[in-house]
């Protein structure tokens, strides 16, 4: 087994000094190894190469991580560990498989779902903590055009809930995969979150279902800021704003909470006494119209310039990745089967069964937050530190 003192092998091109700063250069091992799933699985994925190991340390600035705009959350209430799925710790067989996933493409796309955002405080719809296993059923798109008690309830609850979403922060798992897409390792990006939190790690993906920092006129298409929108609800509902501003989080059944209880996609269920009859909604500035969150609600579909897109990049790459996706719905799913029936290797890193498990080869059971970050120390970088 051969020695050597190298560069950093992952980036090119000039640094700065700040991002050169406590950066270490180890040595690197050669040798050839294949890796195997466990006999169970339905098929046989393997990796025959040198593998290449660099242990470093660097220091990243992720813009974006260090401002919010309504207020400080207590970080409990962020990072309440009941949000993520349990799951064992990644196995070392585990971050090897995935390393040489990364490793042996050329032209990866990743597609990210909910479970890269539950280590963050924002909960997921499907895994066994989720918002389904409680009994909620979110918005529809039909419902929330044909009802405006409908809209009304869905704008109060998400108005209530904007301050703790946007007081998240990415993860490690965030960081982790943005420093990869810089050095190289990542091709494109997808994303079904609404959340931006990749964009705060420094990424700036394919957002498939849109985000809930743009609202959008469903009439004239007129699109502006979220942090607009929730100026002119603070507005027109100055009482209920207040009492917002004064949210009790630390006991979430009484009056001062509202009875709230966290949802995915920034929205919090609020009794019904609370919202239902003097919560005003602005409407459009240019033609009076319905406003809504620029995203994809349930029963709508995905714009056709943007599934266009996301599956151009499935057919188009070598290798397609599913992070913390179940990919149970149709917009999703139809991506890593286009990736699929087109010739990619195909893997999935995933807490729970997803609906592409009896064709992707290697499934991986594991934390984003856990795995990710020793993938990327594995190859060349040790997680960077936020700022």
């Amino acid at each position: 087994m051969a020695a050597m003192l190298i560069r950093l092998p992952f980036f090119s091109g000039p640094r700065t000094a700040r991002e050169m700063r406590n950066v270490m250069t180890d040595v690197i091992q050669s040798s050839s190894t294949s890796w195997r799933l466990p006999s169970s699985q339905r098929r046989v994925i393997s990796f025959r190469s040198s593998v290449k190991s660099v242990q470093t340390s660097t220091q990243v600035s992720v813009p974006g991580t260090s401002s919010t705009r309504e207020g400080k959350v207590p970080s409990s209430f962020l990072r309440d560990k009941k949000l993520a799925p349990d799951s064992d710790p990644p196995s070392m067989q585990d971050v090897n498989l995935l390393y040489q996933f990364f490793d042996q493409s050329t032209k990866l796309v990743v597609l990210t779902g909910a479970g890269i955002s539950t280590e963050c405080g924002i909960p997921d719809y499907r895994s066994p903590n989720g918002a389904y296993s409680s009994g909620f059923k979110p918005i529809t798109h039909q419902e929330f055009l044909r009802s405006s008690r409908a809209r009304r309830r869905y704008w109060a609850r998400s108005y209530a809930g904007w301050r703790r979403f946007n007081a998240a922060q990415p993860s490690a798992a965030h960081i982790a995969l943005s420093s990869l897409e810089k050095a190289g390792r990542v091709n494109s990006m997808i994303t079904q979150n609404v959340d931006r939190l990749h964009h705060r790690a420094g990424s700036n993906p394919v957002e498939l279902h849109g985000t809930v920092y743009s609202v959008i006129c469903i009439d004239c298409g007129f699109s502006f800021c979220r942090h607009l929108f929730q100026d002119q609800l603070k507005a027109l509902n100055p009482k209920w704003a207040e009492a917002i501003e004064s949210l009790d989080y630390g006991n979430r059944g009484s009056d001062k909470s509202f009875g709230m209880k966290q949802r995915p996609d920034g929205d919090i269920e609020i009794d019904e006494k609370f919202w239902e009859e003097n919560f005003h909604i602005p409407t459009c500035q240019k033609c009076n119209g319905v406003l809504k969150p620029d995203v994809v609600f349930f029963g709508d579909n995905v714009p056709k310039d943007r599934a266009d897109k996301a599956i151009q990049a499935a057919k188009e790459c070598d290798a397609f990745l599913v992070l913390g996706s179940s990919v149970m719905t149709m917009s999703a799913f139809r991506l890593v089967r286009a990736a699929h029936e087109a010739g990619a290797a195909t893997a999935i890193v995933n807490v729970g069964v997803t609906r592409a498990d009896n064709f992707v080869p290697l499934k991986i059971n594991a934390r984003l937050g856990e795995i990710l970050p020793r993938v990327l120390h594995m190859g060349s970088l040790s997680v960077p530190a936020s700022r």
